[in-house]
């Protein structure tokens, strides 16, 4: 059973790995943008004269800094997600463990 598992695991770190690396092989010249960056440009296309209703409370002084920002909340998030799902997990293997003890 652990086998398979490990073996499901590496055919999976390997599908991420794929669909993180394809785009940057095979599109050229693309530019990477984000959302926000799009949405504006279009906005602006359509009405030049368009004002927006809210402006940030601060803005980082570089894209980097901005980039940084981002990732941190990202691992951040994750850790809450995977410590979360680790914790049920762990719950749940114990349970598991102490019914068996109390079946012997």
């Amino acid at each position: 059973m652990e086998k398979n598992l490990w073996k499901k695991n590496f055919i999976l770190i390997i599908l991420v790995v794929l669909l993180a690396v394809c785009p940057l092989i095979f599109v050229k010249d693309g530019e990477f943008g984000g959302s926000d960056d799009q949405a504006e440009q279009l906005i602006t296309n359509i009405d030049s004269s368009y004002q927006p209703w809210f402006e940030s409370l601060w803005e980082p002084p570089s894209g980097e800094v901005e980039s940084l920002l981002f990732s941190l909340q990202a691992a951040i998030g994750a850790g809450i997600v995977c410590g979360y799902i680790g914790y049920i997990m762990g719950k749940k293997k114990g349970k598991k463990e102490n019914s068996n003890k109390d079946g012997e």
